[in-house]
């Protein structure tokens, strides 16, 4: 919609309350409220003040000043607030300057598409993420100075096979075999696609749902391929819909990559292509149906593939699912129609236009408008510099001998890796001036201190199994 149409739906719709929307440095949505009698055309152009300095990662409290712009293309009535509420995903700017503000994540992404069209290269980036996730029945945690835990239920549970639930009916997946059985074994489909329909109506274009590989309702529901920018806000909406449907069911959902000790973690396996104007710059006679482009950009991502999971698997717990030796895409190769090579390339149609790269790396717990960013970035570098992807690997990664394995390189084994791996290694993140270095050291700075350093000064439960007898 455009400012005058959103003003006039606002009167038509009898509209009660305008929710602004916006992302955090880590990439949680934060919002706020006010009533639609105090919404007008001009809050487009001036913006709405509020407190920077409460958002994590963003700036200290004498610079605390800023403006949420919101977006009038993305306008949607919101299905979860009990008075007739419409929203918007936002962009923050500097008061003084009305300068988009150079640490919010959308404002980055929408420099990273205005850097791929001067490069020539082409105009549009388009993302297919497959973003996995538990739903549970329960979560219990705790973490203080003397005691930590956690403890998930769900009816599906394996774990549950022997619990008294009077009656218990049986039919929970086993570990590792989730994908695909029908109900009763599959006890979400219903909850699933009440998500899908939430979407639909919300303007996301979903292609398929399904249970998951991992007992206890672990889910995919995949979204089609939209533009970077698009791709990114359908994401944070992706995730509200399915955490607010789910809380509404009596349930909770999780984008937490790897809940599950022994269990496959939630993976993000996300699809790529660049196109210029009609055409699918990613098609050509090459390996795999593959364009000198497309090889130029895996090479890209490949050579930079350690400082690009700094934001594709952001979380400590990211590396609990990317573990060498299990079934995980930590292999930094590329190969047709593998699932053990960190880049794929899917061979389901011929199309030139269905031709496109799957990075397998990702998890859901990114922020997707820097991994996405972070991503195309490292593909122009690869296009630009002409770097070679070097031979695909055709292999069973999972079953290479040892020797074999010696040749191929592996994703970081912690989140503290990526970063050493990003600090070294983020020129071509600075093109374009998409990234600043403020922006990157902002991040990585917040990740050692609240999350490294966090998690490496606490003891874990395991370690009193291990050596609370020595």
């Amino acid at each position: 919609m455009t400012p005058k149409e959103v003003t006039a739906f606002i009167k038509e719709k009898g509209i009660r309350s305008v929710d602004f929307k916006f992302l955090d440095l880590p990439g949680l949505w934060q919002h706020f409220s006010i009533p639609a009698t105090e919404f007008s055309e001009e809050i487009f152009e001036e913006g709405v003040g509020f407190d920077g300095s409460s958002i994590r990662g963003w700036r200290v409290i004498n610079e605390s000043d800023m403006l949420v712009i919101p977006d009038p293309e993305t306008a949607f009535v919101d299905p979860f607030y009990k008075n007739p509420t419409l929203s918007f995903i936002c962009n923050i700017a500097v008061p003084q300057t009305r300068e988009p503000y150079d640490r919010d994540p959308r404002t980055i992404a929408r420099k990273a598409v205005e850097y791929l069209k001067t490069t020539g290269i082409g105009d549009t980036a388009y993302f297919g993420p497959e973003a996995e996730f538990f739903i549970f029945d329960d979560i219990r945690y705790e973490q203080n100075q003397h005691c930590g835990y956690y403890f998930i239920d769900s009816v599906e549970g394996r774990w549950n096979s022997g619990r008294e639930e009077n009656p218990n009916l049986g039919y929970k997946p086993r570990y590792k075999e989730g994908y695909f059985p029908c109900p009763p074994m599959d006890k979400f489909q219903d909850l699933r696609d009440e998500m899908v329909q939430v979407m639909e109506q919300l303007g996301i274009r979903v292609e398929c749902q399904h249970h998951e590989v991992a007992t206890a309702g672990q889910a995919e529901i995949d979204i089609r391929f939209e533009p970077l920018v698009k791709q990114a806000d359908n994401l944070y909406l992706y995730k509200y819909v399915i955490k607010n449907v789910a809380a509404r069911n009596g349930k909770t959902a999780t984008f937490m990559p790897k809940p599950l000790f022994l269990d496959n973690g939630s993976g993000m396996h996300t699809h790529v292509s660049l196109w210029k104007g009609d055409k699918n710059l990613f098609a050509g006679d090459g390996y795999a149906g593959l364009s000198e482009t497309a090889l130029y950009f895996i090479g890209g991502l490949l050579k930079h593939a350690a400082s690009v999971i700094a934001f594709t698997n952001p979380t400590t717990n990211s590396y609990k699912r990317l573990v060498p030796g299990f079934e995980a895409p930590v292999n930094l190769a590329y190969s047709q129609s593998n699932r053990s090579a960190a880049v794929r390339i899917p061979m389901y149609s011929q199309s030139p236009k269905a031709k496109r790269i799957e990075f397998r790396c990702p998890d859901p717990s990114c922020n997707a408008y820097f991994a996405f960013t972070a991503m195309l970035l490292a593909g122009l570098d690869g296009i630009e510099n002409r770097i070679d992807p070097g031979e695909p690997l055709d292999k069973n990664i999972y079953d290479l001998s040892p020797e074999e394995k010696k040749g191929v390189p592996s994703t970081p084994g912690s989140l503290e890796e990526a970063l050493d791996a990003l600090e070294k290694d983020h020129d071509f993140l600075l093109k374009g001036d998409v990234f600043s270095e403020d922006v990157l050291q902002a991040w990585i700075n917040y990740k050692r201190n609240e999350e490294v350093d966090a998690l490496r000064t606490r003891p874990h439960p395991h370690e009193f199994e291990m050596y609370y007898d020595i």
